[in-house]
């Protein structure tokens, strides 16, 4: 698949932000709009940059001293989606993918028993994909009796 099939399928609407504007402003875009980067554009809608979650995340800690004040349970998600040890991994993609989240704790027997990323399940999908592929090679080149 190439950039331009991914992006047929997915859309072009790409939201932006002007660089005068406020990290405030920032933050109100991606929560509106569930995302978690901004393309810095002027207006002409030339790209200058891009202004992602982990950005603010740095300033934030660099600059702003009321942080030490908000206590975490006020901020944070209460109503979690886990996975359990044995659901499929295509199934915990799934689920990060179509509620756009990016950690999942994992629970078992009522206790945590680990955390797992989007990149994660990514990286454990396109290794059974290079595998198939691999094996589809070998068994068309005769490499594979199969």
């Amino acid at each position: 698949m190439k950039v331009k099939d991914l992006l047929r399928d997915k859309g072009d609407v790409v939201h932006t932000i002007a660089p005068e504007k406020t990290l405030s402003d920032a933050v109100a875009l991606l929560n509106k709009y569930k995302i978690g980067a901004l393309v810095v554009a002027d207006e002409k809608n030339a790209i200058l940059g891009i202004l992602t979650e982990r950005d603010i995340l740095h300033c934030v800690e660099k600059k702003a001293s009321v942080l030490g004040q908000i206590p975490v349970n006020e901020e944070m998600t209460k109503d979690l989606l886990i996975a359990v040890p044995d659901d499929d991994v295509d199934y915990a993609m799934t689920i990060m993918t179509e509620n756009r989240v990016r950690h999942i704790p994992v629970v078992s027997e009522g206790r945590l028993a680990g955390l797992i990323s989007i990149g994660d399940v990514l990286k454990i999908r396109m290794e059974q994909c290079e595998f198939e592929a691999r094996h589809l090679q070998d068994y068309i080149t005769g490499k594979y009796p199969g």
